[in-house]
């Protein structure tokens, strides 16, 4: 049965730490809505109802532009392990730009990795667990070295250029506001 907190609590703080991967949603108020599945050491939990994480390069980005929309996000964790557990976020994202006062501070948070391109802060309204029940088991076995690969390829340069082609707008045509004009 899925109960609802108005903050992280102890419990999910621990619980979300033990996750190797966790799910980002957003929707714009009309168009696609966007599920993604995120791992390596990107997030962060910053308070009871605050978290962040360090978006890295990927084909599209969906995620800022919509939150730049709307701020509508969900934060999705399930366990993989012996104990069942679907823990949700809910609330209000937004992206923090390299350009932004706050950037800094927030980046100190995180350590490097490949391609990062903007931070997602989730303030969040509330929590809500659920069982779990028929969620398979899995066996974390290692992160991925694709995106290092690809970015090194890439360069500085190429990553640029690459986010201009593929990161300026959803798929729906919305502006994700990543470079400046």
């Amino acid at each position: 049965m899925a109960k609802f907190y108005p903050a992280i609590t102890e419990q999910h703080l621990h619980f979300i730490r033990r996750q190797h991967i966790f799910f980002t949603a957003t929707a714009p108020v009309a168009g696609r809505i966007n599920l993604s599945p995120k791992g390596m050491d990107s997030l962060r939990i910053l308070g009871p109802n605050r978290v962040a994480y360090l978006d890295l390069t990927g084909s599209g980005n969906e995620t800022a532009a919509h939150v730049l929309e709307n701020g509508r996000m969900t934060l999705m964790f399930c366990s993989f392990d012996a104990d069942p557990l679907i823990l949700r976020l809910y609330g209000q994202g937004r992206a923090v730009q390299p350009r932004d006062a706050c950037w800094s501070l927030l980046r100190s948070h995180f350590p490097a990795l490949p391609g990062e391109r903007q931070i997602i802060e989730l303030d969040i309204d509330s929590v809500q667990t659920s069982c779990g029940y028929a969620v398979p088991q899995y066996i974390y076995t290692g992160e991925r070295e694709t995106l290092a690969r690809w970015v090194e390829k890439k360069g500085p340069d190429g990553i640029l250029e690459y986010w201009r082609a593929k990161n300026q707008t959803s798929i729906d045509g919305l502006p994700s506001a990543l470079l400046e004009d």
